[in-house]
């Protein structure tokens, strides 16, 4: 695929993030093993880790519990090179607060696909600028 078919690669990144985010696709092991690059790795707030295959088994165990997809704000995409792009942004699910990362990687044989996601929780109190 040229990059003439496809949307600009910040924007298809942030439609693959957004996808993601659907409790509707994260909950489903189909629909997210297909969003989820083969080496995959997640740090998650909680400081744990999760590679493709325990993030997928994880997400299955919460089902439709997994809920709000939640708030998300100051989403940015900056491309690092033709196939990647980092993704920024805040999200609040129910009070919970976290600053969000993302790597999505394209390949020839699947598109764009996340490769590499971190978040950090935080308080509104530590948006707070420096005095």
């Amino acid at each position: 695929m040229s990059n003439g078919d496809a949307p600009d690669a910040a924007t298809a990144a942030i439609e693959g993030e957004l996808r993601f985010l659907d409790p509707a696709v994260y909950t489903s092991p189909p629909l997210l093993g297909r969003l989820l690059h083969p080496e995959f790795r997640s740090f998650g707030s909680s400081g744990r880790a999760w590679t493709r295959e325990s993030y997928i088994d994880e997400l299955r165990e919460w089902g439709p519990a997994a809920g709000s997809p939640g708030t998300v704000t100051r989403m940015t995409a900056r491309p690092l090179a033709p196939d990647l792009v980092l993704i920024t942004f805040d999200i609040d699910v129910n009070a919970r607060r976290a600053h969000r990362s993302s790597l999505w990687r394209r390949t020839e044989e699947a598109g764009w696909q996340l490769y590499f996601t971190q978040g950090t929780g935080f308080t509104p109190g530590d948006m707070d600028a420096p005095s």
